[in-house]
């Protein structure tokens, strides 16, 4: 085994624990997440729900448990929620379905306010006495309806518990505008100005066509997912399914909740933007931010400066002569056409440089400020390098797949021969997503020895998939060489373990609040916030 794969094995093996047997750190069906004591030990297995844990040895460090809800299963959730409130409190299911709503679908939070406090609770939620009888169309001789003003002796009325009573047509047109225009749904009120009373499902189905029906049926299971803290839907493009995780905000900092839809579309079920492991969602927020603020920063950079010919470092013209010297290797040129200034002679040095502060402060304050903004396009740069690689792979698949159609042609290889290079293809794309993150959790931390053995992970991975990717684009003649296959099967494999290795080592340090994050780059409130621990040393 070479030197990489025992630092591998060395890393992989230490620190695994026994998960807890209790149930620590989870959350029933219909608690909130605020409803929940933070006074919790760091050592808990965050996210885990210790009902659904299997024995499954592949499971990482880093991962978390979750379940994917397709539409009728979010359906059939409330049905049976509402069926129970509807079993217990003796009401129409209609009226259950509204008090759950307006208790986020905490049935047991419900129970105890109605038990309590019976009338109030019906009243908070937009609902009056109990009552038994049916909505219907009715035809009140004399009637007068007050918004359209028709006093029709044919005309068909409607009206709620509360009492106001409006034409059929004025109440359809009210709805229309509700359902269609506005998206809503749990709580669309009474007509009359000031009256709380909710439309519930039984009377808007008498008053509006099947299709508006239907729509209204889709709000209403949106909103179930969105007022369960638990559940949140699959951002993907006309994917209909919820994931449901059990992670609670407050754990936000110490671990990125990403879940994977039965669409295939992986994203973090905290912010619910695409995977961004191995930064937790706080990070990416203000790298996110930073990187929006100061994108004009990095244009004028790559406009306004120049690469040193001999040792490649930033420079930057500050003044007006042609004369420049690189700081890191006193390396002198033209700036006009980068050639040796020695060759051009006294006759170039005339030039009207820009005025500058006097003093040592302001030259400080100048190579301070030029310092920070190197550091960030150092990290910006390797990120948006990988982000760029990432939207090229976007059509992988196809481009794979004819590669492999095309690799079984020449080299007569059956179609599961040449799987390989799909395995290799998703290894590239997996791994550069999370290389592209690594640079913006890099980008916070502040040096010690757990942010060097954090890069040599990065580094180790890097290589990897480099090494992976220019095999990856060897001749279809090559590429059925068997030796050839072989190394990228191997290399395939490596890099999924050392991706799994350092994401483990990133979730580990970061589960116990091991990391230190770099003040300078932080807001003040966040600052103050990170991990005021120790790092741990380093493991060998």
């Amino acid at each position: 085994m070479d030197s990489e794969d025992d630092f591998m094995s060395t890393l992989s093996s230490e620190d695994d624990v026994m998960q807890d047997d209790s149930d620590n750190g989870m959350m029933s069906d219909n608690e909130d997440f605020d409803d929940f004591d933070d006074d919790e030990p760091d050592d808990l297995d965050i996210g885990l729900d210790k009902d659904v844990v299997s024995d499954d040895k592949t499971k990482k460090r880093y991962d978390v448990d979750f379940k994917v809800i397709c539409p009728q299963d979010i359906q059939k959730q409330q049905e049976e929620l509402i069926e129970d409130v509807n079993m217990i409190l003796e009401m129409r299911p209609e009226d259950a379905a509204i008090l759950l709503r307006h208790f986020r679908w905490n049935r047991e939070r419900l129970i105890e306010e109605y038990m309590d406090r019976p009338n109030k609770t019906l009243e908070a939620a937009g609902l009056g006495p109990n009552v038994v009888t049916l909505p219907k169309l009715e035809i009140l001789p004399g009637f007068v309806c007050d918004i359209c003003c028709e006093d029709d002796d044919e005309l068909q009325t409607f009206a709620l518990k509360c009492g106001h009573r409006y034409c059929v047509d004025c109440y359809r047109q009210y709805l229309t505008q509700k359902i269609r225009e506005e998206g809503e749904a749990a709580r669309i009120q009474c007509p009359t100005a000031d009256c709380g009373r909710i439309i519930d499902a039984i009377s808007l189905s008498v008053l509006v066509t099947p299709e508006l029906s239907g729509r209204y049926h889709e709000l209403l299971n949106r909103t179930y997912v969105e007022d369960r803290e638990s559940l949140k839907w699959c951002p993907a493009p006309n994917c209909e399914n919820a994931v449901d995780c059990r992670v609670k905000k407050k754990d936000l900092d110490r671990v990125v909740p990403t879940v994977e839809c039965l669409c295939g579309y992986r994203f973090c079920f905290g912010c619910t933007l695409k995977d961004h492991l191995p930064a937790p969602c706080r990070l990416v927020k203000l790298w996110l931010k930073k990187c929006a603020d100061d994108s004009e920063t990095a244009n004028w950079i790559s406009a306004n400066t120049k690469e040193c010919p001999k040792c490649n470092s930033t420079i930057e013209k500050n003044g007006g002569c042609n004369h420049m010297t690189c700081r890191k290797c006193k390396y002198e040129f033209c700036w006009m056409c980068m050639g040796l200034w020695s060759e051009h002679g006294t006759s170039w040095y005339n030039c009207n440089r820009f005025e500058e502060k006097s003093g040592t402060d302001a030259r400080d304050a100048q190579a301070k400020s030029r310092v920070s903004l190197e550091r960030y396009l150092h990290y910006y740069n390797r990120y948006a390098n990988h982000e760029q690689s990432a939207r090229l792979d976007k059509d992988s698949y196809t481009k794979t797949e004819v590669k492999m159609m095309q690799l079984q042609t020449a080299s007569g290889m059956s179609w599961i021969e040449v799987q390989y290079l799909q395995a290799a293809s998703q290894a590239l794309q997996t791994c550069r997503q999370t290389l592209k993150w690594t640079y913006a959790f890099a980008f916070y931390l502040a040096r010690n020895n757990l942010t060097e053995m954090f890069e040599d992970n990065q580094k180790d991975l890097e290589m990897a998939v480099e090494a992976l990717s220019e095999m990856f684009e060897k001749p279809l003649g090559e590429l059925a060489d068997p030796k050839t296959k072989l190394d990228i099967i191997d290399k395939t494999s490596y890099c999924n373990k050392r991706r799994v290795t350092l994401l483990e080592y990133t979730a580990d340090n970061l589960a116990q609040g091991s990391w230190t994050f770099n003040s300078d780059q932080l807001p003040a409130a966040t600052a103050a916030a990170a991990p005021a621990k120790p790092a741990p040393k380093a493991r060998n």
